[in-house]
């Protein structure tokens, strides 16, 4: 398991951009990491891949499809799946369940910020 993540972290170490990586290398790694260790917040994580692999709406039925209502992140990664897909107002409401639940003021203050662009 740890040799998993440590590989998906190389993966993206590697890569001078976001743009630039490996997302499919990245995506085959979750996928073994979710095989090794079914949890819904690795399965949001790998949904992050999917999307770049796949585009945001087949993440998007990925993460709906998660319990995680109660994780910053779950609402942080479907707030910028429905941005992509130019839901704004939904976009909106989910980046405020994100900052609400957010109790890391850098984090919180990064999602205010998104959340005004939509604006």
């Amino acid at each position: 398991m740890y040799q998993i993540q440590a590989a998906i972290n190389a993966v993206h170490s590697d890569a001078p951009t976001a743009a630039l990586t490996d997302w499919w290398q990245i995506l085959a790694l979750y996928d073994r990491l979710l095989a090794l260790t079914p949890n819904p917040v690795v399965a949001l994580n790998r949904a992050v891949a999917v999307a770049e692999v796949d585009g945001p709406e087949v993440a998007l039925v990925l993460v709906d499809g998660l319990d995680l209502g109660g994780y910053h992140l779950f609402h942080a990664v479907r707030a910028d799946l429905l941005r992509c897909l130019g839901r704004t107002a939904e976009a909106a409401r989910a980046y405020e369940e994100a900052i609400a639940l957010t109790r890391n003021a850098t984090e919180r203050d990064f999602l205010r910020r998104t959340r005004q662009a939509l604006d």
